[in-house]
């Protein structure tokens, strides 16, 4: 008996070895190279990460041995930042799921195992009716077993406990369990056992043609994009920067990865060139409309990535100032206006995104406001800040929200795009109903000829932008009397205003230039020498006019009429108050 404790003894030690020997050759501790908790979340461990990684990157560091720490801190956060990956390892001791030491049982005498790739494949099994035995085997991989029969949880057929078994590998205590366990690789709290599952990690989508083409290509989002070769080092780190900065942004910001040896076709189309490490780049949309690709150069944190990429941002909305801005000029095309009312200095992020993302649905202005008792604001029907008001096709204004209130800006977006889809739904039955109203209507009426008696009623002070039709001859006379009429039809431009002294928004007249010259003379002494037509853009309150001598169609007088309404016509001053004979 004593020779058979004896060979158990020596087999026990000499498998011992195998362990150690095996789990040292093993992949080093993640968590302990990123210094973070077994039950760190995702958010930890990004931290823990970008600060080794800035700290031996081989770029910046020069010292021996930077590389290999860089690789290994590289490795470590492949392996934590994988959900997969890192259940493995807390299970296992290995990401691949190939485990070090597997608490399961065999049969009914109850067992453990070890494993470890490359070389023979052999086995132990120790208790049961065979006594011990060699498994044997032969192919790549080393396997070696050892099983423990018994009458209960603790004892082995050779009448010892586990606890003896176990002091055998860890020196003794009770603690030597755990010891064991973290030899194995599976050692642990329950919630690393369990898997991590704390924390969100933004998706890097692939991008190929494909996607480039449906996902990015004048969808309004902006793109946080990064170029690289997979040969290249740092992209790890890389990665984890754009994750970083597109969980803050979220709603605001998409990431994206090419591989520019797979597709090198799309890094050519897009213009970009690989270089001796990753790029990363912006893709936005200028206030003109038109994608750009803007690379970030800077130093690769986190921070400045994100301020980068806000800096890039749409600005499709329009800042105004209300003190002198005629709001009633919000109602001027076909396209549904919304104003956000804030009191922030710059065009907060949201409506810059919505900007982009409803670019050409709407048109957006904003302002800076902060008084609820400002008499235009209570005009405007607005209670609290921030709040959005829309201005249907017709000009029909409506208040969209008051007192906005929001969790993050991912929900933001949502939940007000969704309040812009139905404004949206409403102001294409609104239109579909004005249409139809039209369509029944009578014939268009004439637009009146200006003169003394009627001048106050059609472009008098309190109209705020009177439409002149000015003409040398019939011809001309004519030619301006259609197109007005049809153009002051038109939602865009509102409704002309009639004789008998209805104040609307925008009137429609005609001047015949030959007989009031001195009418055009307080305006410019250089206007209408030649033209036989001419189309002014005037506004009493203000003293001030613009004027057209374009090509007199329908199409481009309408354009002309939209931008003076819509702010974007340069107006002079008069050089006096203008009169008619």
């Amino acid at each position: 008996m004593g020779i058979v404790r004896t060979r158990l003894a020596i087999s026990v030690i000499l498998v011992s070895t195998l362990l150690l020997s095996n789990a040292e050759a093993k992949t080093v501790d993640p968590y302990k190279v990123l210094g973070v908790s077994r039950d760190a979340k995702q958010r930890e461990i990004q931290k823990a990460f970008h600060k080794l990684s800035l700290k031996y990157h081989p770029d910046k560091n020069k010292n021996k041995g930077a590389q290999e720490k860089f690789a290994e801190i590289n490795n470590a956060y492949e392996i934590l930042s994988d959900e997969e990956k890192r259940k493995n390892y807390d299970l296992y001791g290995d990401e691949k799921g190939q485990p070090g030491f597997d608490p399961g049982f065999h049969g009914g005498n109850g067992g453990y195992s070890y494993s470890s790739n490359g070389g023979q494949s052999g086995g132990f099994n120790f208790g049961g009716p065979g006594g011990w035995q060699n498994m044997g085997g032969g192919g790549g991989s080393k396997s070696f077993s050892f099983s423990f029969g018994g009458g209960g949880p603790s004892a082995s057929s050779f009448g010892f406990g586990m606890d003896d078994i176990f002091s055998m590998f860890s020196g003794g205590s009770s603690k030597g369990r755990d010891q064991f366990g973290g030899f194995g690789g599976f050692g642990g709290s329950s919630k690393a056992e369990s898997g991590s599952k704390s924390g969100t990690v933004a998706t890097i989508r692939t991008i190929n043609p494909q996607v480039y083409k449906k996902e990015i290509v004048d969808q309004g989002m902006t793109w946080l994009v990064l170029s690289y070769l997979p040969s290249q080092r740092g992209t790890q780190y890389h990665d984890s920067i754009i994750e970083e900065v597109a969980e803050s942004l979220q709603g605001a910001l998409k990431v994206g990865r090419i591989n520019c040896e797979t597709e090198s076709s799309l890094c050519k189309q897009l213009g970009i060139i690989p270089r001796r490490a990753p790029r990363l780049f912006v893709y936005s949309y200028t206030s003109s409309g038109k994608a750009t690709l803007a690379e970030y150069t800077e130093e690769l944190v986190a921070k400045k990535v994100k301020s980068f990429c806000q800096e890039h941002l749409p600005r499709f909305s329009k800042r105004i100032d209300l003190d002198t801005f005629d709001v009633s000029a919000l109602s001027s095309q076909k396209t549904p206006k919304v104003m956000l009312l804030s009191t922030k200095k710059d065009t907060p992020v949201i409506w810059r995104v919505l900007s982009g993302l409803y670019n050409g649905r709407f048109v957006f202005y904003n302002t800076e406001v902060h008084d609820t008792f400002d008499p235009k604001i209570r005009e405007l029907g607005v209670d609290a800040f921030p709040a959005i008001l829309g201005w249907f096709s017709n000009g029909e204004k409506q208040v969209l929200k008051t007192g906005i209130t929001v969790k993050n800006l991912k929900s933001a977006v949502q939940e007000i795009g969704k309040l812009l889809e139905g404004f949206e739904k409403k102001n294409k039955k609104v239109a579909s109903n004005s249409q139809s109203g039209q369509a029944q209507s009578q014939p268009l009426e004439k637009i009146h000829l200006l003169s003394r008696t009627n001048f106050d009623s059609i472009c008098g002070e309190k109209t705020p932008v009177c439409i002149i039709g000015a003409f040398r001859s019939s011809h001309g006379k004519e030619k301006l009397q259609s197109i007005l009429s049809k153009v002051s039809q038109k939602s865009l431009s509102r409704r002309q205003a009639s004789a008998t002294g209805s104040q609307d928004t925008v009137s429609y007249s005609l001047l015949d230039a030959a007989k009031q010259s001195s009418f055009l003379s307080s305006l410019d002494k250089s206007e209408m020498k030649t033209s036989d037509k001419l189309l002014i853009a005037y506004k009493p309150r203000r003293g001030k006019f613009a004027t057209f001598k374009g090509d007199m169609t329908m199409e481009e007088v309408e354009k002309f009429v939209a931008a003076v309404l819509n702010g974007d016509i340069q107006f002079t001053k008069t050089r006096q108050k203008p009169q008619l004979k």
